[in-house]
């Protein structure tokens, strides 16, 4: 069951239905939707991703799927999860606009990375993050994430592979 994290600014705790208006429009938003999974959906596909986070992810115990709030209200969206192309765990966090700027993208992802090698007792990290987005390669540069190996997809964009080994310095999110 994916529990409850909170750091000094952001609460991160599992979706709940009434969420559903707040996902649709993060995800709505091409300025964070562009640099998620395969880019923009449809309204119907990012309502039906919301649902299987109730129905598959969390009714099966998947992966840690959270709700990230501030000040009570959604202002992004975090996972940590296993994936086939690095057969390890990868963090993945997106954060509406509003929340650009301060911080909290190092925050959010600082959390996802202690709560892994915390929680989860992870050896290792990973982030996949297209060639393009600057904004979040820098900020994983910036918490010690290392590129691996570069990724062509089918498009013949390209997606860096990074990640990062515990620190001497990683403390595992407050758990409620």
């Amino acid at each position: 069951m994916t529990p409850t994290l909170r750091t000094e600014r952001l609460l991160l705790e599992p979706y709940i239905p009434e969420d559903e208006e707040d996902f649709v429009a993060l995800f709505q938003d091409t300025r964070v939707s562009q640099w998620m999974g395969d880019g923009p959906a449809s309204e119907a596909a990012d309502r039906a991703l919301f649902g299987r986070i109730f129905t598959k992810v969390y009714a099966q115990d998947l992966f840690d799927v959270w709700a990230v709030r501030r000040n009570g209200l959604l202002v992004g969206h975090a996972e940590i999860k296993p994936t086939d192309v690095v057969a390890g765990h990868e963090i993945i966090y997106a954060l509406a606009p509003t929340a650009w700027g301060a911080g909290l993208g190092t925050e959010l992802a600082e959390a996802l990375v202690a709560y892994g090698f915390g929680t989860l007792t992870l050896t290792e990290v990973y982030a996949t993050v297209a060639a393009p987005n600057e904004a979040s390669l820098t900020l994983l540069g910036r918490i010690g994430f290392e590129h691996v190996r570069d990724i062509e997809e089918d498009d013949g964009s390209i997606t860096r592979v990074l990640t990062r080994r515990p620190a001497a310095t990683d403390r595992p999110p407050l758990a409620r």
